[in-house]
């Protein structure tokens, strides 16, 4: 080790701990990481146009993965270009190690040309975030930053000074191995044994589950089969959830159904089990709640408890299981179960080929990407309505995965995140399901995929606006303005690219476009132009939300609009 430099021996180091690839932007700052990359055959360099993007696919190969997995960004505007793939990174929880080059370790503290304050910045997106000032620090201080990450879930920074990385390194050897597998956490009894009272004296149980049920499906369906109790799911759990689960009536919250929301509102007693669902509005408001988290900080933080467990989910049901009664009264889960297939009949009679000549409902788009897509696909949605046609329309099995911004919610998270998944993963198919706008935002990754040849299939949910920031507006009661895009034709922005770009203009162009993108030997792009004016109903209306969007029509018509209002009537209402 003494003849290797800083950046060699980090280098080493993220070999060791099973890192296989790290993304990223070159820059001076970084020199002496990407030059003992390069100098390896066990370790990647992935360049990135942009070093967010870089952190959204270092967090989608971690989600995927669950093993650490690395991003970099160079001195200055490096560091500000991961900030905001880093903040999803953490609030998704997943390991991912940042390496954040700073300007020569002489001059920081001088306004240096380029110097930001990478201890300030990365504070709020990480567990861990320290500068490496000398070389005796290695290899402590990157083993500390690792373990952090895989520990705790979530995003380290180490910060480099370039010539710091330069220098020889310490001879201090390796102080530990780094080591993947969560631990099982068990409640006491006495608090297995009351959770059993209060679920047992229920008359109405309703469970609420989340990612925390990732390795819990058994068990999950063991508890529900005792409790006759309908499975909501959130976002996040759609993919641990959803599949294989005769007890499941779909989502609540904005993106979901009617049947989730009102399998909430109708229990007596809500069971949590590893989620952090957010909106207040959608809970029950006199049930009794029970709630399972590994993380204690989580309970009681979006609704009243009566009972909070600190535990993991699958531990905690199997403990629990044994202890309650059967109920015998199955009448919530039926009617539960009668409104999630009425619901679910609705969307997908929404979802069919109308004979349209026009633009593609999206409804209909993303039915098709779910029956054409493989079995053990992976798929990336953008935040907004494409989040909400993956959220009503790719069906979970066991073997797919999705992925997407769901926590932070950031626009601009498909692309990055299906080069993630396919590195990844290079044998299976990664579909990315992108807004207009998202993939605008971060488009320069569509030269990444020629690039490194990874075979990513990118569906543009090609609207012309902001879709679902238009709906709030409306919502609201206001006019929708600032929302409008204009967009290129990203067939040939694709096919500039490298890439294969398809124009989809009507509903019978769409299977064959798929299938033609699905059978092609690299990097695709449908350029889909969905209808503008699709409503995304959520599972209840309020009355502000009724009360507003009929203002919305009013000034609409008021300010010479009206035919905005007659293309949302066609668009929606069906004879």
């Amino acid at each position: 080790m003494a003849n290797r430099t800083v950046g060699e021996s980090i280098v080493g180091m993220l070999v060791n701990a099973g890192v296989a690839r790290v993304y990223g932007i070159a820059g001076d700052s970084l020199n002496a990481i990407t030059d003992a990359i390069f100098d390896r055959q066990d370790i990647t360099w992935v360049p990135m146009r942009h070093e967010e993007a870089g952190a959204f696919a270092a967090g989608a190969e971690a989600h995927l993965t669950g093993r650490l997995c690395v991003c970099a960004g160079s001195c200055g505007p490096g560091h500000l270009h991961l900030i905001n793939g880093l903040y999803d990174c953490h609030r998704s929880r997943v390991p991912v190690l940042a390496i954040a080059a700073h300007v020569p370790s002489a001059e920081i503290g001088s306004a240096y040309f380029q110097e930001t304050h990478p201890e300030r910045l990365f504070v709020e997106c990480s567990h861990f975030c320290e500068t490496v000032t000398r070389p005796q620090q290695l290899p402590r201080l990157l083993e500390i930053a690792m373990q952090t990450a895989i520990a705790k879930s979530g995003v380290s920074v180490l910060i480099i000074p370039g010539d710091v990385a330069l220098q020889r390194a310490s001879a201090a050897a390796p102080r530990v191995t780094i080591a993947y597998g969560a631990s099982a956490v068990r409640p006491s009894d006495d608090r297995i044994a009351e959770a059993a009272r209060l679920l047992n004296q229920a008359a109405k149980v309703t469970i609420l589950a989340g990612a925390g049920c990732r390795d819990a499906h058994a068990s999950l369906l063991a508890i529900a089969d005792r409790l006759a109790a309908p499975v909501v799911h959130s976002m996040r759990g759609k993919e641990f959830v959803e599949h294989h689960n005769p007890f499941d009536v779909g989502m609540t919250g904005l993106l979901g159904f009617s049947s989730g929301y009102l399998a909430m509102k109708a229990c007596d007693t809500l069971l949590m089990l590893g989620t952090d669902f957010p909106y207040q509005q959608f809970y029950p408001e006199k049930a009794a709640t029970v709630q399972v988290d590994i993380r204690g900080e989580q309970l009681g933080r979006r609704t009243r408890l009566d009972l909070g467990i600190v535990g993991d989910v699958r531990t905690t049901l199997e403990a629990l299981v044994p202890l309650l009664t059967i109920k015998q009264d199955r009448r919530h889960l039926e009617a539960a179960l009668a409104h999630y297939a009425e619901a679910r009949g609705s969307l997908d009679q929404l979802a069919t080929d109308r004979g349209d000549t026009g633009a593609v409902h999206p409804q209909y788009l993303a039915a098709m990407l779910d029956a054409h897509a493989p079995d053990d696909a992976i798929f990336t949605c953008d935040v907004g309505t494409p989040t909400v046609w993956a959220a009503r329309y790719l069906k979970m099995n066991g073997r797919r995965r999705l992925l997407g911004s769901f926590v932070h919610g950031s626009m601009a998270n498909a692309l990055p995140q299906a080069i993630g998944a396919q590195l990844a993963h290079p044998a299976r198919k990664v579909i990315a399901l992108s807004g207009d706008g998202g993939l605008a935002m971060l488009m320069g990754d569509l030269l990444t995929l020629n690039q490194i040849g990874a075979p990513v299939k990118v569906a543009v949910f090609n609207n012309a606006s902001l879709g679902f920031v238009q709906l709030e507006m409306r919502a609201a009661g206001l006019l929708d303005r600032g929302v409008a895009l204009t967009n290129p034709d990203f067939a040939r922005i694709a096919e500039a690219s490298g890439m294969l770009g398809i124009s989809v203009p009507t509903a019978a162009d769409v299977a064959p476009a798929i299938q033609r993108a699905l059978a092609h030997d690299g990097p695709a792009l449908l350029d889909v132009r969905v209808r503008t004016q699709e409503l995304v109903m959520p599972p209840s209306l309020q009355l502000e939300q009724v009360g507003g969007f009929a203002l919305y029509l009013a000034r609409a018509v008021l300010s010479g609009r009206g035919d905005e209002v007659i293309d949302l009537a066609k668009t929606n209402l069906r004879a």
